[in-house]
């Protein structure tokens, strides 16, 4: 029998493609493989989370009670998610996807080094014939995501938000640290609403969506809480059109949510201080004074390529942290300006570090040392790409067809050698996808009822909004369709 209870001779050895992150990047990518993956290749994904970890609901879940096990969902379809592409790659393909009859896995745990052939693991896996935590790779999908910004970072301090005001001893009571469950998430959640409805005076800090919706659903659902919004900039979600702004502004003014723009708070590093009353007293750099029952720092989102850097620190963008790609998302490594023009090393020197403009560096990175290694989602340097579900599953998308191009051509060398063919004969290999990034495209929600949207350039305003921001819809994507709340608890 083999690693998953099937008949099969022992001896087969299976190639492999391990998948680092098995959500919005990773899920895609998986199902498009086994749909196309030859006989003898298998996919093992590696996930420190049981669940999928559906992160846009998360923050009206850590608000409203009664979601919060939708928005974790199991990997039990996780294998065809999505249809099979209308082209597969390979003359010996295997057969109509069987989730009974594979040779895939699902391993929960966390990746503690990578090198250009193993993933480490912080435990083996004998019973899948990996007797210690190290695994072999042929491909590898780098998409590890981002560690979130603390409000919605299960992993950090439990619940991340714990009133600015609390002692010490005045958390001993607090349930256990998350560590990668459905049920802990749950209480973690649950821990966070029982956070905010304690407090009266909440700052959040940050205009992003995160900051956006913690402050309009916090407003709508608590009413008669006093919510403050910081913002360092002088536009909320400064990268899309004006017109978002001025339509969040409204939306978040008519709920109560006194915004403040242009300001950031200054000596974040510094002791923290409170009034008489146990709140906190924060100051801008402008001098104004917040007292706060609770501080939300939507702030910080952080890609996790540290893996990544401790391989080769070349494949790290130093300024933010992400990994450098080729268009055809493999890993590549910094680009070198030592041959270029006096022209174009004025225009890098006029280029600054938060410049969306990518195309010199697009330009410069046409090969990398690690042609078997792909990044997607939100650790990828994608070329002005934002941070979203729906572009780690572009990404994905690319990511996945390419290592189908490229173990088809392996494949194919294989066969030609095994037979005792010449290698001249052989077709070349196989032209690999490029990703492109399409406009920034978004939905935040803003309360209970409303949401604006802006895509390909269109601004759009609904008012249809549903408590669970319609959880269902996303398990369907991930091969869970459900018909009631009672099938979430899985």
């Amino acid at each position: 029998m083999n690693a998953d209870g099937q008949h099969s001779p022992l001896r087969i050895i299976m190639k492999t493609i391990a998948i680092l992150g098995g959500a919005y990047a990773g899920a895609p990518a998986a199902a498009r493989l086994a749909a196309g993956l030859p006989k003898r290749w298998r996919i093992v994904v590696i996930d420190k989370n049981t669940h999928i970890n559906h992160v846009y609901v998360m923050p009206r879940y850590a608000v409203l009670g009664g979601h919060e096990h939708k928005a974790f969902c199991p990997r039990i379809n996780f294998f065809q998610l999505l249809p099979n592409p209308s082209s597969l790659h390979s003359s010996e393909k295997q057969p109509a996807y069987d989730k009974e009859n594979h040779p895939h896995l699902i391993l929960n745990a966390e990746v503690l080094a990578l090198t250009p052939t193993h993933v480490t693991l912080n435990k083996s896996f004998p019973e899948h014939g990996f007797p210690t935590t190290e695994i072999r790779y042929d491909y590898l999908l780098y998409a590890l995501g981002s560690k979130l910004p603390a409000p919605l970072d299960l992993w950090g301090a439990l619940p991340g938000s714990i009133p600015v005001s609390a002692e010490p001893e005045e958390s001993k009571g607090l349930p256990e640290r998350y560590n990668g469950t459905k049920t802990e998430g749950i209480t973690w959640l649950k821990t966070h609403q029982k956070v905010i409805e304690d407090a009266q005076r909440i700052l959040v800090v940050g205009g992003g969506a995160l900051g956006i919706q913690f402050a309009t659903d916090i407003a709508h659902i608590h009413p008669r809480k006093s919510v403050i919004l910081l913002h360092s900039r002088e536009k909320l979600l400064p990268r899309f059109d004006s017109e978002m702004h001025s339509e969040i502004r409204l939306a978040l003014e008519s709920l109560g949510v006194d915004v403040i723009l242009n300001e950031r708070l200054a000596d974040r590093d510094a002791p923290p201080k409170y009034n008489e009353k146990g709140q906190r007293v924060l100051k801008t750099i402008k001098g104004r004074e917040i007292v706060a029952d609770l501080v939300l720092m939507c702030t910080g989102q952080t890609p996790n390529t540290s893996i990544l850097k401790a391989m080769d620190p070349a494949t790290v963008n130093p300024h933010s942290g992400l990994a450098y790609v080729l268009k055809t998302m493999q890993l590549a490594v910094q680009p070198q300006y030592s041959s270029i023009t006096s022209g174009e090393e004025i225009a890098l020197q006029n280029l600054s570090l938060d410049s969306k403009d990518h195309s010199i560096d697009s330009t410069l990175r046409v090969a990398t040392p690690y042609p078997h290694i792909f990044v997607a989602g939100d650790t990828a340097d994608a070329f002005g790409a934002i941070a979203a579900g729906h572009t780690a599953h572009f990404q994905a998308e690319v990511a996945a067809d390419n290592i189908l191009n490229l173990i088809e051509v392996r494949e194919r060398h294989e066969q030609l050698v095994e037979k005792g063919g010449n290698l001249a004969y052989c077709k070349g290999d196989e032209e690999l996808r490029e990703y492109v990034p399409t406009p920034p495209a978004i939905k935040v929600s803003l309360g209970l009822n409303d949401s604006i949207t802006q895509s390909n350039g269109i601004i759009g305003k609904k008012s249809d909004g549903v408590d669970d921001l319609n959880a269902a819809a996303v398990w369907a994507y991930w091969g869970m369709k459900v018909q009631s709340d009672s099938e979430m608890y899985l």
